[in-house]
């Protein structure tokens, strides 16, 4: 077998890990969208979608029953996450500003 044949058999071999991999992605974008239509949401700017993305994706594991939280942070960042969230769709925000208050800082 040449090497131009090897390389095309592997990338063929790759192709459905790589279907998996969209359709994966594509099922929980499509669950995200669908919470975020659920709790009103559904019109906010992609960037403000993008800084809450895990609050989101956390309100749907807890609805889902894969764990349940009590935590004292978790429950405040909730209450932060909808006060800046409603702020903006209220007009009482910019979405810099709410980006700004929503936006974590990773360690």
């Amino acid at each position: 077998m040449t090497n131009a044949a090897k390389k095309l058999n592997k990338a063929r071999q790759q192709e459905p890990i790589l279907l998996t991999i969209f359709q994966k992605a594509e099922k929980e974008y499509k669950e995200l969208e669908e919470m975020f239509q659920l709790i009103g949401w559904g019109d906010l700017p992609q960037e403000l979608k993008f800084a809450i993305e895990s609050d989101v994706r956390g309100y749907i594991d807890e609805l889902n029953g894969r764990y349940s939280t009590t935590c004292a942070g978790v429950q405040r960042r909730r209450e932060s996450v909808d006060f800046w969230v409603n702020s903006y769709l209220d007009g009482i925000c910019s979405l810099k500003t709410a980006l700004d208050a929503l936006r974590v800082t990773k360690l």
